[in-house]
């Protein structure tokens, strides 16, 4: 049988060390059609020497600086030839047969684009991971959750999310997408720079009439904060701005209009928060990325984003609440927890 040809791509800025642990396991992946491809995005670390020596099989694809995670692939994946991508991080371990389950599973229905494994803590490797989880939904509002992790509680994976079924937004960590798929949608919205483009490029990817799936029976093991960790203000800053964006370019302008002005009030409490914690850095960030996105709106647009029309349906994996009510007030801490006739 002929395999469609895959490309595993790990995008990698002075990531040395995850090279050195988990590009093995990655090499271990029993594919019978399968190229792998790390792009460095301007390292100044000696991860292109490690690479080199060490794996001279791989194949290197060098940016002259720093990207982002949205130029990075942008500017890698328009020299990889393949039927598949696979967006891989360099904190990612995977199993031997982590790729096949999911192609098949695409290749059952043209109108798959994109596709998650499940995504389980490295660390806790009974729980899953913040940034993925058991795949990925949205509220109402824009907030994103997952399956098995909304807000800052994370569930143990007791086999209670094993069936495979369309999601909203496939992770960056390990997203898997057809490369006609990604080259119709314009790849990803560089102006994101990192955080959030992957739901982004989901929700166009939806609007355009396509679907994403999950696949738990394709599993890895994500580190996650390998390159911004959840303390740092800078990653305050685009989850806030990034969020914003997501609205702005996805909703349809009336509806965009009015929720974004709502998301504002929302955000305010958060910098309140963190002022009442002392933590006045991240608080600046929610400023700064109000503010920047409000410039964004009078500037030109960066990048090659295709023009799509927004959908004026609800989408599958969109939560039709506000998930920081019923998390909050409702003390609904589980994805189980929430009402499934609000799930669509």
């Amino acid at each position: 049988m002929n395999m469609p040809k895959v490309a595993i791509v790990i995008l990698n800025w002075n990531g040395v060390k995850y090279l050195r642990d988990f590009l093995p396991s990655v090499l271990a992946s029993a594919y019978p059609n399968l190229d792998i491809v790390v792009g460095d995005n301007g390292s100044t670390d000696d991860s292109l020497e490690f690479l080199r020596a060490r794996y001279p099989s791989v194949r290197i694809i060098e940016n002259k600086q720093n990207y982002g995670f949205t130029g990075g692939y942008n500017r890698v994946l328009a020299q990889v030839d393949a039927d598949y991508y696979i967006l891989l991080n360099s904190d990612v371990e995977v199993e031997p047969n982590w790729i096949q389950p999911v192609i098949e599973l695409m290749e059952s229905d043209e109108k798959i684009a994109a596709a998650a494994p499940k995504i389980r803590s490295f660390h806790q490797k009974n729980f899953f991971e913040h940034a993925g989880a058991a795949g990925g939904f949205i509220d109402k509002f824009g907030y994103p959750f997952c399956r098995g992790r909304i807000f800052y509680e994370i569930e143990e994976d007791k086999g209670q999310y094993e069936q495979p079924g369309e999601i909203f937004w496939a992770s960056g960590a390990a997203m898997f997408i057809k490369k006609r798929c990604w080259d119709q949608a314009g790849g990803f919205d560089e102006t994101f720079f990192a955080h959030m483009e992957e739901i982004d490029l989901c929700w166009r990817l939806k609007n355009m009439g396509y679907k994403v799936m999950y696949c738990p029976q394709s599993q890895v093991y994500h580190v996650g904060g390998g390159t911004l960790n959840t303390e740092n203000p800078f990653k305050t800053y685009l989850n806030f701005r990034n969020n914003l964006l997501l609205l702005k370019n996805n909703l349809p302008f009336w509806r965009a209009l009015w929720i974004i002005g709502l998301r504002f009030w929302m955000d305010l409490l958060a910098l309140i928060r963190f002022l009442m914690e002392g933590k006045r850095k991240d608080a600046w960030a929610i400023s700064r990325a109000h503010q920047n996105f409000v410039r964004k709106l009078f500037s030109k647009v960066e990048g090659k984003r295709p023009h799509v029309k927004s959908g004026r349906v609800p989408l599958t994996g969109a939560y039709s609440r506000s998930l920081v009510w019923d998390f909050f007030v409702g003390k609904k801490t589980k994805f189980t927890d929430l009402k499934k006739e609000q799930l669509h």
